[in-house]
């Protein structure tokens, strides 16, 4: 849910701190994103561009399942009495070390997948590309759909989106059409 209503990374939201979240106004804040070296462990880094530092409003579902799963992730913590690593992660293990994706792909997504007759070739990187496809139909503007999801450039989200853009363009016509010629427009009447 988180991926799909945001549209960031899965590594971005690997790396978010509970310190970047703000219940109260719906937002978060990308400042690293968590990565995990080929010699091992994991990190943080910043991201690779100035425009990866952002922040994204979230809809107030996401708001109120991040709220719950605080709720849920505390609970783990006082019940673990002692034994969880508190990296201060919004998404983390039961012993609160960093998620791994493969675990979360096999115990979690895969099954979602699968409940929802969906294949299971998706990848947790397209929940950011439904995101941007869905937020550009609903007709969030181009430049808000670009700055949630990072670009560096407006042209990038143009280039990548455009198949979403050429169904745009018919639907475009077709209202312009119906406000013009309609019978019931004041306008199509003085035409």
């Amino acid at each position: 849910m988180f991926l799909l209503t945001t549209g960031v990374r899965p590594s971005e939201a690997y790396g978010l701190l509970w310190d970047e979240v703000d219940l109260v106004n719906g937002t978060i804040y990308i400042r690293r994103v968590l990565t995990r070296p080929r010699s091992g462990g994991w990190k943080f880094e910043s991201p690779k561009t100035k425009s990866g530092i952002r922040s994204v409003v979230m809809p107030k579902e996401t708001v109120e399942a991040l709220r719950e799963w605080k709720r849920e992730q505390n609970a783990i913590i006082l019940a673990s009495v002692g034994n969880y690593h508190n990296h201060g992660l919004v998404f983390a293990a039961e012993n609160g070390e960093p998620l791994q994706e493969r675990n979360i792909i096999q115990r979690h997504f895969k099954p979602v997948l699968r409940a929802a007759g969906l294949d299971e070739n998706i990848r947790l990187y397209d929940l950011r590309h439904s995101y941007a496809t869905l937020a550009l139909m609903v007709g969030v503007p181009v430049k808000v759909v670009s700055s949630n999801l990072g670009h560096a450039d407006i042209s990038l989200t143009l280039k990548v989106y455009s198949h979403v853009f050429a169904e745009m363009k018919e639907e475009a016509a077709v209202k312009l059409q119906d406000f013009l010629f309609s019978k019931s427009s004041s306008v199509g009447r003085a035409l």
